[in-house]
């Protein structure tokens, strides 16, 4: 089993051996240099882990070569080895970034153990740099999928007010990618190093969202054992994304202009008032002016929130981004589900542009997702799509047809006969008929298996 690798520098030959002999044993893959001119070049060209490095080379110092190293790849740690217990090197190869040191001859027995360990944090730091590229990626309008001349447009209204300090409020269908844009915009803010906070208004009962909204002190009710920071101050100095802003209580609609409107606001159970400085971008899929109208939300926060106002459309109003946006989805569940699927046939790409998409963007992620676990060939078709989706499209193109009951059951029947492959004992348990049944509607209805392979073509 490979543990990770490790690479010895060392100019005694005979040391650099034998270390390199005990880290493969114990399971690493092990490099070895006998001066820091060659370490560099094992760096740059193999991914390193943990280093294990005399003080006194050729060609150098290993604790300055510590410094730079730490300097250029922080995820990688470094062991010094020294042949004397010299504290002051120790002391400053530490302080360059050195992991532990050990000397030798004396410490042997100590390596192995402090190898494991820096393994550890090594592989821990990498770990946690590859979670703040992924989120790097997530906070960013780069993530957004479409080349439609209407996404094009909101992604560039919406950079615009990034840069700003503006109050935002998306509008659009649940499943447009609200959170995803306000993500985006904080990412391109000069907020972006500050914390980035979502809460959804729906998902709380009133007294459980005032205190996740605003905090409460101890003993404010029953269960407050201990003072709780709200997300309004935990998210302080960055942004707080309000889902679903129009299910905000009347009550707390107050307290969130409050906060607006002076930067301050009071705990649950509080009688001093806390400052914060935070951006707030709101986001909703109901009417919200119609609501203001009928006085379920109040027009005051209503005009707070309505700094800058971004539209985001519909999928249905963007249907070239529907091939694009299915691709995507296709490789990610390609690599999750460990299929090799190359792409998808002509007319599974119809449907999905067909399709009225009322869930938009979110719809469309689940129907690929239940297609790729469905496939079992090396494309996606429309036998891949939920049945639903399949006939409801077929019935689309078949407008021209006088649908009475007839022509539905001889539709459905072919379906399921393509479903099945010409399977016709498989056909008619799925339509829970006789086998000879089937066959006098094949007949009838002059049903072969060819019918629907050119809608595959």
């Amino acid at each position: 089993m490979h543990y990770g690798n490790v690479l010895v520098v060392e100019d005694d030959t005979k040391i650099r051996v034998l270390l390199k002999r005990i880290l493969s044993l114990e399971g690493y893959t092990a490099y070895e240099a006998a001066d820091l001119k060659a370490a560099a070049q094992v760096v740059k060209s193999e991914e390193i882990d943990v280093i294990v490095c005399d003080v006194k080379l050729p060609d150098g110092n290993g604790i300055e070569f510590t410094k730079r190293i730490k300097i250029s790849t922080s995820n990688i740690e470094i062991i010094m080895l020294t042949a004397f217990g010299n504290i002051p090197d120790s002391v400053q190869a530490m302080r360059n970034g050195a992991f532990d040191y050990v000397t030798k001859g004396d410490d042997n027995e100590k390596l192995i153990p402090l190898v494991h360990n820096a393994m550890d944090k090594a592989r821990l730091q990498r770990r946690v740099r590859q979670l703040e590229e992924q989120a790097m990626r997530d906070f960013n309008f780069e993530s957004i999928i479409g080349k439609s001349p209407m996404i094009i447009e909101t992604i560039s209204t919406a950079k615009k007010v990034a840069l700003t300090d503006a109050t935002v409020l998306l509008l659009g269908e649940t499943g447009t990618g609200k959170e995803l844009f306000s993500r985006a915009i904080h990412g391109a803010s000069p907020r972006a190093v500050y914390p980035f906070i979502a809460l959804n208004c729906s998902a709380f009962s009133k007294s459980l969202l005032e205190s996740e909204l605003f905090g409460h002190k101890s003993g404010a009710f029953t269960g407050a054992v201990k003072d709780k920071k709200g997300l309004l101050e935990i998210a302080n100095g960055g942004t707080l994304f309000l889902d679903e802003i129009g299910e905000l209580h009347f009550d707390l609609q107050a307290k969130l202009l409050r906060v607006l409107e002076t930067g301050e606001f009071f705990k649950v159970g509080d009688t001093k008032a806390t400052k914060i400085n935070v951006r707030i971008i709101a986001a909703t899929n109901r009417d919200i002016e119609n609501d203001v109208r009928t006085g379920v939300f109040r027009t005051d926060l209503f005009y707070r929130l309505n700094t800058f106002t971004i539209d985001l459309p519909p999928l249905r109003n963007r249907r070239q981004d529907i091939p694009v946006l299915a691709e995507y989805f296709l490789h990610i569940f390609s690599l999750k589900t460990n299929q090799m699927i190359e792409g998808m046939s002509k007319s599974f790409l119809e449907h999905l542009k067909m399709h009225e998409w009322k869930g938009n963007i979110r719809e469309l992620k689940n129907v690929i997702e239940r297609s790729v676990i469905m496939a079992n060939g090396p494309q996606l078709t429309i036998e891949n799509l939920p049945f639903d989706l399949q006939n409801k499209n077929y019935l689309k193109q078949t407008s021209n047809l006088s649908l009475d009951l007839s022509t539905i059951e001889k539709i459905h029947i072919q379906r399921v006969l393509n479903y099945t492959k010409g399977n016709k004992v498989e056909t008619a348990k799925l339509l829970n008929i006789g086998l000879t049944t089937l066959y006098r509607k094949i007949e009838e209805y002059n049903l072969n298996n060819n019918f629907w392979d050119s809608q595959n073509s």
